[in-house]
């Protein structure tokens, strides 16, 4: 042993002992690299792998590496490099076209877990008796799920990657949708990630509380499911999603050429987002030609325009439902894409894209929902990102609307897994709201599920055509319909009350967890 060594002195003073500084440089940073990486592992959960089943122990290795930390401060960066790596892995479409800024805002947005891998330190750290676990079990997933809360603000980048949409092929554990949105089922996924780990670490008792939430985590949603009340009988909507895809020359006529060969009768037409470049309202001829088409395929139809209005010049996207007497109805997208539609503070920011592929120009947003008389139904229409967001869909159906239809184009992100993932958050919405969804996706995936999220027919992204659903319009209010966010208020509260304690206890001495 070196004389450094021997004579006690801290490393930095006096003799260097290199083996002493790279092995515990070493010791830091293989959990750091191992919880980064583990913190991707959902990732196979969601779309397009699908392997839903693994959300309920995906988390598992990530709760145990930041357990492991020797400190709060280890923990929460533990927690951050958890985030980077979840953030990076399920929205890693997003990067090529924010290049070098996706690694800032994965890198600011994964601060978010700081606090959330404190917890999970405070809450499992040993000793870990039942009361200890019982408290683990309530309190990390409802950490979680405010983590989900907060980065799903829109100028966040909006509510991808959830991990209650991991469930979405699942309508029995989306009967927990229904109860508590898109938050409940996150919960209860977290909820049995804990709960395997407490049956890994924790004594006997802790192992008992640990089986008990897997248990009623897995179970709550399909044992709900099947004690729901039979549903009520349903008129038939029948609905023709038209998917052009890419189109290398006249997107209108390929588009027309597809409803005119629907050859069936439909009560609606449905096209994707930004399906028509030029507003109807200013182009007489263009609303003629879109009136001929709808009297001709027999059914309303439902295009979305992305282009200027009114006299600003300024561009919008709207959903606009014409029938054969011109225009009846416009919703303009209230909720507009951070930096794809425009960019905050552009005066400051609009350099960005010059460097990534941020809007040129911004968007401008509507101010107020619209449900449309379509088909002999009353239709809530939604445009793109906006499916995303659990709160819009609960707005149009208090607002009245029996079926929910959503227009979207992921070109930009075609041959990624983005287009499966946006298709899959109609199953979410319909659960939650109650209401059938119908999504048409000029380039992307159309889908449509009824109002208990069961899937009726989908058409992947490479294809293109017309997608005919029969879709049973039943509207059943949900108690989150009716009750709307309440489950991050309680987990709030959750969360708040158990940090209020631990700081009580720790003015009050050590005691045991």
């Amino acid at each position: 042993m070196s004389s450094g060594a021997s004579s006690g002195k801290p490393p930095g003073h006096g003799s260097r002992v290199p083996g002493w500084t790279v092995g515990a440089t070493r010791s830091r940073w293989v959990p750091r690299a191992g919880v980064a990486a583990a913190g991707a592992l959902p990732l196979l959960a969601f779309p397009e792998p699908n392997l839903g089943v693994l959300a309920w122990v995906s988390l598992v290795p990530v709760v145990l590496l930041v357990r492991a930390a020797a400190t709060a401060r280890e923990a929460g960066l533990r927690g951050w490099l958890a985030g980077v790596g979840f953030l990076a892995g399920t929205q890693y479409w997003v990067a090529p076209n924010l290049v070098w800024f996706f690694p800032l805002a994965v890198g600011v947005l994964a601060l978010l877990w700081t606090g959330w891998g404190v917890l999970v330190w405070d809450a499992l750290r040993e000793p870990v008796t039942g009361r200890g676990a019982v408290a683990a079990a309530v309190v990390v997933p409802a950490g979680w799920v405010l983590v989900e809360v907060v980065r799903s603000w829109q100028w966040l980048g909006g509510p991808w990657s959830l991990l209650g949409a991991t469930q979405w092929q699942h309508p029995g554990v989306l009967g927990l949708a229904a109860l508590g949105g898109v938050w409940l089922v996150s919960f209860a996924i977290v909820a049995s990630n804990i709960g395997v780990a407490l049956c890994v670490v924790g004594g006997v008792a802790a192992r008992a509380v640990g089986a008990v939430a897997v248990a009623v985590a897995v179970a709550s949603g399909p044992l709900w499911s099947a004690c729901r009340p039979a549903e009520p009988p349903a008129d038939v909507a029948v609905v023709a999603l038209v998917q052009p895809g890419i189109v290398h020359g006249d997107l209108l006529s390929f588009e027309e050429d597809l409803t005119r060969g629907i050859g069936a009768p439909v009560d609606l037409v449905v096209w994707g987002e930004s399906s028509v470049d030029t507003n109807p309202a200013a182009d007489q001829a263009l609303l003629v030609r879109l009136g001929a088409l709808s009297a001709a395929a027999g059914a309303d139809l439902l295009v979305n325009v992305d282009a200027p209005v009114g006299e600003s010049g300024a561009i919008s996207k709207a959903s606009v439902l014409i029938d054969h007497s011109g225009i009846r109805d416009t919703y303009r997208k209230i909720r507009l894409v951070p930096f794809g539609e425009y960019i905050p503070f552009r005066d400051q920011l609009g350099w960005l894209n010059r460097i990534t592929a941020a809007a040129g120009q911004n968007r401008q947003p509507g101010d107020r929902l619209v449900v449309m008389n379509a088909g002999g139904f009353r239709v809530g229409p939604l445009i793109s990102f906006e499916e995303t967001f659990p709160d819009m869909a609960r707005a149009q159906a208090r607002a009245g609307a029996d079926m929910l239809v959503y227009q979207s184009s992921t070109a930009t992100f075609q041959g990624s897994w983005a287009p499966a993932q946006l298709a899959s958050f109609g199953a979410l919405r319909a659960a939650e709201s109650g209401r059938p969804v119908a999504a048409a996706a000029l380039t992307g995936e159309s889908a449509a599920f009824d109002a208990r999220g069961r899937r009726l027919g989908s058409m992947p992204a490479d294809e293109h055509g017309v997608l005919l659903v029969e879709v049973p319009v039943r509207t059943e209010d949900t108690l989150y319909d009716r009750l709307g966010n309440y489950v991050p208020g309680v987990c709030t509260a959750v969360v708040v009350g158990y940090v209020a304690a631990a700081v009580v206890r720790r003015r009050g001495g050590p005691v045991a967890n």
